[in-house]
């Protein structure tokens, strides 16, 4: 997509707070953050929405998904058990799917939000 500007950044025209980057895949930081981690992560082919995805395009959805936990960790947002037993911390994943789906950018994306509360975007 000649205008599309997740194509732009995962082809370096653009610059990102890269987090991880490999042959299929792009993380960086949101630039409109919505809580203290807020990650994009993208594929670096051009699929315009979760809905346009193909059976070709499983494997890259999971390692997607696969990828956020890793992220989360790094970046101080992973679950995490006390010595009581309970749990503190976490992180959301979000795909936003379409205009009623409140995507602003059409090419697939994963957000990957964590941290202290309150956050912008709870929801």
């Amino acid at each position: 997509m000649d205008n599309c500007i997740f194509c732009k950044i995962a082809a370096k025209q653009i610059p990102s707070a890269s987090v991880y980057e490999d042959e299929e895949l792009l993380a960086f930081k949101d630039i409109n953050p919505a809580a203290p981690v807020h990650l994009l992560i993208i594929p670096k082919v051009h699929i315009d929405t979760l809905s346009s995805v193909q059976a070709e395009h499983t494997v890259l959805l999971g390692k997607m998904l696969a990828l956020a936990p890793k992220l989360a960790q790094e970046q101080g947002c992973a679950p995490v058990q006390e010595a009581d037993g309970s749990l503190t911390g976490g992180y959301k994943t979000l795909i936003n799917t379409g205009p009623d789906g409140g995507q602003e950018v059409y090419h697939l994306h994963m957000h990957v939000i964590g941290g202290p509360k309150p956050w912008r975007g709870q929801r």
